[in-house]
């Protein structure tokens, strides 16, 4: 019988990967019910959970065992909302013009380490130049260690809206994108937008309903979508199979992306209580991102880390957001996990628990967020958010309870996801 004791050096890919694995777990988080269950087995087979038993179970001599005995076990965590291709630093606007596309692809493939290492095994990326398309395939070929990666490719926004790639630019550059470069001023132009996005291998839609903190403009919470234009969006994106997200800050901006059929809305931080209404009546899924948030507003107070322009949005929009979070769970707003990591560094997506818990947001109900929610949200209820027979095998480890102790999960030691170790 080969034993392995979590103590020891992480074991290649190809040791882990002829037999089962059997997870002597000491503790496991029920991500459905908030329980917490006591001496289990997961056993490991291929890339699902075949089964988990009662009692510490060893399997036979060829099979693993990892003794994970003094851990408490979840399943891997999704984040709804990342940029997989950047990481935000006083520098990120001069790389516009110096960084190669190959450039952003092997900075990526630093970043999706980083987060799945944080036991983020699954992410929605929304928006970036089009490279996290590709990421998410290497990734899914074995060639870049990272999460399972759902995204939208290239956002779409207006002319000058908030995910316009030429804002900001100097007249000479800034030309006049269309919907290819994801720049919709149109119902058609949404149609073509969308269509384009599917043609490039996007998984989802998303949209800049309103303005937006990171870029050089203005307003950081006018609506720039008309209410044709979001649903021709919406439903072309649903003959393609597709949902759609709306970044919005600003409430008018919510409301006509709430009455224009997308599935979730990203921040929220002017949310009104009427719009709050709205979102429960059309089941539309709050996204919180209270870590972009907090963590823009503390850079803001720094000097020169960014232009005025967007300081001034970041030191507003900081303070509200997690106010409106608060009332937002009150009120009874229905509610994934996101954190917008790449506004802030990749791997620290798990401080948002505890940014949580401060919003009044039970932990428990956050991992249920992190976990079965968030897989509902993708379509894959049936295969993650949840350590259970037959779902993918996405299974992290933290040295406490997360219960008792939500830091813990700022320090996550054991990674294994689609049944591969990747750190212990």
């Amino acid at each position: 019988m080969k034993k392995i004791f979590f103590s020891l050096a992480l074991f290649s890919i190809s040791m882990l990967s002829a037999q089962d694995i059997y997870l002597q777990c000491g503790k496991i988080i029920d991500t459905q019910s908030g329980k917490t269950l006591s001496e289990k087995t997961i056993v490991v087979s291929e890339n699902k959970i075949k089964s988990i038993q009662n009692g510490y179970v060893s399997g036979a001599n060829s099979d693993t065992v990892i003794d994970l005995k003094s851990k408490t076990i979840l399943p891997g965590l999704i984040d709804m909302h990342v940029h997989m291709e950047s990481e935000f630093n006083p520098q990120v606007f001069i790389k516009r013009y110096t960084n190669n596309e190959a450039d952003v692809a092997f900075e990526s493939s630093v970043y999706a380490k980083s987060t799945l290492m944080a036991g983020f095994t699954t992410v929605r990326d929304l928006g970036g130049s089009g490279v996290n398309i590709s990421l998410r395939n290497a990734i899914n070929k074995g060639y870049v260690s990272g999460p399972r990666i759902f995204t939208s490719g290239k956002a779409l926004a207006t002319t000058g809206g908030h995910a316009d790639p030429t804002n900001g630019m100097r007249k000479d550059l800034m030309g006049d994108p269309g919907p290819k470069e994801g720049v919709v001023n149109s119902p058609s132009d949404g149609k073509k937008a969308v269509r384009q996005r599917y043609k490039n291998g996007a998984d989802v839609i998303k949209i800049t309903a309103t303005g937006g903190v990171l870029s050089i403009a203005k307003s950081g919470h006018n609506p720039q979508f008309t209410l044709e234009e979001i649903q021709s969006i919406t439903s072309t994106a649903k003959n393609y199979g597709m949902s759609v997200a709306a970044h919005a800050h600003g409430d008018e901006g919510m409301k006509l992306a709430i009455i224009g059929g997308v599935n979730t809305i990203e921040h929220g931080s002017f949310m009104s209580e009427e719009t709050m209404q709205l979102m429960i009546e059309n089941n539309c899924y709050l996204i919180p991102t209270i870590s972009a948030g907090r963590q823009v507003a503390e850079k803001a107070a720094q000097p020169g880390f960014f232009p005025p322009i967007i300081a001034k949005k970041a030191l507003e929009i900081g303070p509200k957001h997690q106010a409106t979070m608060a009332k937002a769970y009150k009120k009874g707003v229905p509610m994934g996990f996101g954190t917008d990591a790449g506004v802030f560094p990749h791997g620290m997506n798990a401080i948002e628990f505890g940014y949580l818990l401060e919003a009044g947001i039970p932990v428990k109900e956050s991992l249920k967020a992190a976990t079965i929610t968030n897989a509902m949200l993708l379509g894959m209820s049936n295969e993650l958010g949840q350590l259970k027979e037959g779902f993918f095998a996405d299974i992290i480890a933290v040295d406490e309870n997360p219960m008792k102790n939500v830091k813990t999960l700022e320090n996550v030691v054991f990674v294994m996801k689609n049944g591969v170790v990747y750190k212990q």
